[in-house]
């Protein structure tokens, strides 16, 4: 007879478990759309904020936008730029962003009053169409990792070293491992003060298991 009554409350209490996992699922989910919609229309914007400001800009640089899509870090960028120049380069591919095109982001230039200092360029970030050292900043904001092969994203951050001047600055945020791939293959190119850190919740797409790191590094003088 006991051990029956300790069946019975046994599976009951399973039950009450298991009644309560689509509730928990449920908060689960909206925690992440929370924190997804978070980073879309605040986070990422309250993030390149804090870290162009750490940039120190003058406001006469050249700065290049790996990557740049409809332009949110770009424009950011050239409202730090009143006498310099925000050059941003992209596929412009929707598969990587909706909406991707350079009109588009013209248009978001205008609407910004930045028109007059930033320019458009399409090409490949495994080969860059500049001239080596011709940016005092080249940044990129969740672009590198989409390209497929370890081996070329290597490479175009290659490209992003080859195209820094001397003394020039690096910054590459993106989400999870592809951020220490990143550091590995600047620990074979001409830079120094190589760094990688969280840049917190803000950055989260869904969860910690999709957060946002940030890697920058100074292109050598020697």
């Amino acid at each position: 007879m006991a051990s029956a009554v300790l069946a019975v409350s046994t599976l009951s209490k399973v039950g009450a478990e298991v009644a309560w996992l689509p509730f928990a699922w449920a908060l689960v989910l909206l925690a992440a759309a929370i924190l997804y919609l978070h980073a879309t229309r605040r986070g990422k914007f309250q993030v390149w904020e804090e870290l162009l400001d750490e940039l120190g800009l003058q406001g006469h640089e050249r700065l290049l936008d790996l990557g740049c899509g409809r332009g949110a870090v770009l424009l950011a960028a050239a409202q730090h730029l009143p006498q310099g120049r925000a050059v941003g380069v992209d596929l412009w591919r929707s598969a990587d962003q909706s909406g991707n095109a350079p009109n588009t982001t013209l248009h978001n230039a205008q609407a910004e009053g930045v028109c007059n200092r930033v320019d458009l360029h399409t090409g490949d970030l495994r080969h860059l169409p500049f001239d080596g050292g011709e940016f005092d900043v080249v940044l990129s904001s969740l672009a590198i990792h989409n390209i497929k092969d370890a081996e070329e994203r290597r490479q175009a951050v290659a490209e992003a070293v080859r195209v820094l001047r001397p003394g020039g600055r690096l910054v590459l945020a993106d989400i999870g491992r592809s951020t220490a791939l990143y550091e590995r293959a600047l620990g074979a190119l001409p830079v120094t003060e190589v760094s990688i850190r969280p840049v917190g919740w803000r950055m989260w797409w869904g969860g910690p298991w999709l957060r946002t790191r940030v890697v920058t590094a100074t292109r050598a003088t020697r």
